[in-house]
């Protein structure tokens, strides 16, 4: 939110109290408070009418400074908060002199100064990173009488910001004003399914506002050398996340808001759905099913979208019984095809729904502030919602659900959860504002809880499209509604990104797109993008998405890649258990991997999956793609072919091709098997070296499909022979190359 009017003026109505001189510190265990008075204070006299901004500095974990801006703190607490992971096992240093005053906590310190006005310095050592100045604090007040709380940080010459949640718009957040607030507003606007009051930024440092409620940030885009992030109310929590990498951040970040769950093998596979407003019956899953089977596509996952119920009764978890009269045995004959299934699900309970009335009577619905329950017409008549505020209200839901898995429902796509209404009386009391966000994690939560209990932990798998901080711990998250075009494809990649960027390990996006029909040159492209991607789904709205509706080359395309990914289990499995273990997502910015290239800062139509793999998905329906690699000789993954970087590379590529190159000198493990992806990946593994160093080595950890050891390598490379040793857990066999041409498509 923006209050000023230009560098010099606020805008009509506006007033703001800023901290005009430090009174007093007073120390604590763990940090500080700082007393500004808006002014200064030279005699007794000038304590009378003087509003005094109070401000406390303390950490929450080794690296991270917490700051509290205040003005008024006698008002009732507001509900819900963030949950965090803090630690007060660890050393904190504060040092207070006539000058300045201190918190270090590991590399990190926070330094104000007590003399000549308000600066605060955050440092890493001895480097300053940013800082809020004079005009940086400020508690506003505007025409109407409501209160804000704001702060600005400092950007440095050439500083990029990154991350705030899944945004579509330009990757790099410089010039924009972002709102904190979910809505379904698809992937073509500056809303946003997911949105997290978090950013990270090229200097080194991450910003984190613990608030749930509306978080306006105005990046470079009210001040230009600033950041600005504010909040409605009196007071104003934030945390500086220190690096220096952006990986150190994203550890950081992720050790205080949640690491993501580890997910089955089997979700990896290609999943295929009926799309969403299509005709489909048994005998279409079927047909489906048999056709993916006599072309040779391996299949992992078939989802059965919104129409499963039937109309105007979503939601009762009740399969329609025209289409599905034995829902039962279709769900055991498609398991008997190894198959896993998965099922639409929404928060929203319809009027026409038999849970509507049970939930009104059992108050476990949203209720307006006459004690009614809330409804409106928008997606389904007389939709309420559930409360998941209401313990028992989690279980009704819950236990809905189980009975799905009792009858073989493997997992939820736990589709919207974004329009949440602020007029609204949550049963534990909580503020509607701070719900509307909120209420994402909590309905994920439930459910990925619901699965972790009946399946087991690392057997529970969401494909979900709402979240915000926290929500990365309930994976998976897919990219929402987008059209079927190359523009939209573009899109959903900066969307990935900047979810990526926001400490979100997995991500998924509809193949070809949701809204239309791709044509068959968008639809190809789409599958080389979707198949290197974490998790990959066809699903589209109004059509099909089997790749034979296309056009048979289609079908060898979407062969192809998906057995490339199968291949290359071994080496995403690692790249899942460094999301799931350190926070550091699968799918990765360029400038995540490679902060010091500044080339990379701006690139958002290409990534690295994992450390070593890049990928520039091909953004045209004539097969060309410019990107850029950074320094080093890189390997074509498919062809063995070799680009010397750093250099941007322009090359044409057939629809069975995408640029997907190894890292210099990186040991990329590649599976015996291309079929599925839950077999044993140390078994028969292959382990190609690309363009090693002499004299190279390095440990390569392949982790089991489920909680077995997996295995670890020692591979090395001298006098040009590449070897490997096996020093811990299994394998029942393996051999070591240096990648080239002969060995591709083994």
């Amino acid at each position: 939110m923006k209050f000023t009017d230009g560098y010099w003026q606020l805008r009509p109505g506006v007033s703001v109290l800023r901290p005009g001189t430090v009174e007093s510190v007073e120390p604590d265990e763990r940090g500080f408070t700082v007393f500004a008075p808006s002014g200064q204070i030279t005699g007794r006299g000038d304590t009378l009418n003087r509003p005094v901004v109070t401000v406390r500095f303390f950490s929450p974990a080794a690296g991270i400074v917490g700051v509290t801006i205040g003005h008024h703190s006698g008002g009732l607490p507001r509900e819900p908060h963030f949950g965090l992971t803090t630690d007060d096992g660890f050393p904190v240093a504060v040092d207070i002199t006539g000058i300045t005053a201190s918190l270090t906590t590991g590399e990190l310190t926070a330094r104000v100064a007590l003399v000549d006005g308000w600066r605060v310095e955050f440092l890493h050592g001895d480097r300053l990173v940013t800082a809020s100045t004079a005009r940086s604090v400020g508690i506003v007040t505007d025409g109407e009488g409501r209160r804000y709380v704001h702060d600005r940080l400092a950007l440095g010459v050439g500083e990029t910001v990154y991350g705030l949640g899944e945004r579509f718009g330009p990757f790099v957040k410089n010039g924009q004003t972002v709102d904190i607030w979910n809505a379904d507003g698809g992937t073509a606007s500056e809303q946003a399914y997911k949105n997290v009051p978090f950013y990270l930024s090229s200097a080194g440092y991450g910003v984190f506002v613990d608030h749930p409620e509306h978080v306006s940030f105005e990046v470079g885009s009210e001040v230009v050398a600033q950041t600005q992030f504010s909040v409605e109310g009196q007071s104003l929590t934030y945390y500086v996340i220190d690096g220096p990498t952006p990986k150190d951040v994203l550890r950081r970040y992720t050790a205080l808001t949640g690491r993501p769950a580890k997910v089955p093998a089997w979700s990896y596979g290609l999943w295929l759905s009926t799309s969403f407003t299509t005709s489909y019956e048994e005998k279409t899953v079927t047909e489906f099913v048999d056709g993916m089977a006599e072309r040779d596509l391996p299949l992992s996952v078939f989802h059965f979208d919104c129409f499963w119920m039937r109309q105007f009764h979503w939601v009762d978890f009740v399969w329609d019984p025209a289409m599905f009269p034995d829902p039962e045995g279709m769900l055991r004959r498609l398991h008997e095809r190894d198959l896993k299934v998965c099922v639409w699900i929404n928060p929203y309970i319809a009027q026409r729904s038999y849970l509507f009335e049970e939930g009104r009577q059992a108050g476990y619905l949203v209720r307006n502030p006459d004690g009614s329950v809330w409804q409106w017409d928008k997606w389904q008549a007389g939709m309420a919602l559930v409360d998941f505020t209401n313990p028992d209200a989690v279980r009704w839901f819950t236990g809905k659900l189980k009975v799905l898995l009792d009858m073989g429902v493997d997992c939820f796509k736990t589709d919207f959860g974004e329009r949440i209404p602020t007029d609204v009386v949550w049963h534990d009391g909580s503020d509607p504002q701070r719900m509307h966000n909120y209420y994402s994690y909590l309905y994920n939560k439930a459910v990925f809880e619901l699965l972790e209990t009946e399946r087991g932990k690392g057997e529970a798998v969401l494909f979900a499209r709402s979240a915000t901080t926290g929500g990365q711990k309930f994976p998976v998250h897919w990219g929402g509604d987008c059209e079927s075009t190359f523009v939209a494809m573009a899109e959903s990649l900066r969307g990935g990104l900047s979810l990526a960027a926001s400490g979100f390990g997995y991500w998924s996006h509809d193949i070809g797109g949701f809204e239309g029909t791709p044509d068959p040159a968008v639809f190809k492209r789409w599958i080389a993008f979707g198949l290197l991607s974490s998790h990959s789904r066809l699903h589209g709205s109004g059509s099909y998405r089997v790749p034979w509706a296309y056009d048979e080359e289609a079908v060898e395309v979407l062969r192809h890649f998906t057995r490339l990914k199968l291949s290359l289990m071994p080496y995403l499995a690692a790249a899942a258990q460094e999301a799931h273990r350190d926070g550091i997502p699968m799918i990765r910015p360029m400038v995540v991997e490679f902060p010091d290239d500044p080339a990379t800062a701006q690139l958002d139509r290409q990534y690295m999956l994992g450390s070593d793999v890049l990928v520039a998905p091909v953004l045209s329906a004539d097969g060309q793609v410019t990107y850029y690699v950074p320094a080093g000789t890189w390997t074509h993954l498919v062809t063995g072919a070799q680009v010397t970087g750093p250099a941007w590379v322009t090359e044409k590529h057939e629809f069975d091709s995408v640029p997907v190159l190894a890292r210099p000198g990186a040991v990329i493990p590649f599976g015996a098997r291309s079929d599925r992806p839950d077999y044993e990946w140390a078994d028969g593994v292959q382990l190609r070296l690309y363009a090693p160093a002499p004299g190279q080595r390095q440990r390569v950890r392949i982790p089991a499909p489920g909680d077995g050891p997996g295995a670890e390598f020692d591979v090395s490379f001298r006098d040009g022979v590449a070897t490997a040793e096996l020093v811990a857990g299994t394998s029942s066999g393996y051999d070591c190359v240096v990648a080239g041409a002969e060995v591709v498509g083994r």
